[in-house]
């Protein structure tokens, strides 16, 4: 286990990839264990878990995180990390769900959201937008205007 300082008095403790090793969700994790999760690389049997929170298809997946659905099935098959970028994104991505599950409150309400054109996105679908680290916090912004209720 590793322990990570912050501003506070107190420490962090970070332990590997989150859900596999007793975290019961990244929300128990400091930036800094972020990192450290994304440096050791997701496996696919974490990915995997996360990913069917999403009504995405493997090669959607592939998609966002710049491989091809080969290489992912690969990944699968030898149930293969991710790389650093791509565990990044696999996390931001999980990130941006717990945002949208607190903004919208249910999971169902977000992925709609997520599924929708949106006019203040120039009638881009959320979704769209998942394969770029800019586009996750244009939607992470998005999110945050919604809860504020700045809807255009």
């Amino acid at each position: 286990m590793k322990k990570y300082k912050t501003s506070e008095p107190s420490t962090i403790a970070v332990q590997e990839p989150v859900m596999a090793y007793g975290y019961q969700s990244f929300d128990d994790v400091g930036i800094f264990g972020l990192m450290d999760i994304a440096q050791k690389g997701i496996s696919f049997k974490i990915f995997d878990g996360l990913s069917k929170k999403f009504p995405f298809t493997m090669q959607d997946w592939a998609d966002f995180l710049h491989i091809s659905g080969k290489t992912l099935s690969r990944y699968q098959k030898e149930d293969k990390s991710f790389d650093v970028l791509q565990s990044e994104k696999i996390l931001q991505i999980e990130m941006l769900y717990k945002r949208g599950e607190e903004v919208f409150g249910s999971a169902d309400n977000f992925l709609i959201w997520l599924q929708s054109d949106n006019v203040a996105l120039g009638k881009t679908k959320p979704q769209d937008l998942l394969g770029s680290v800019f586009g996750i916090s244009l939607l992470m912004d998005e999110l945050t205007r919604i809860e504020h209720g700045v809807l255009a």
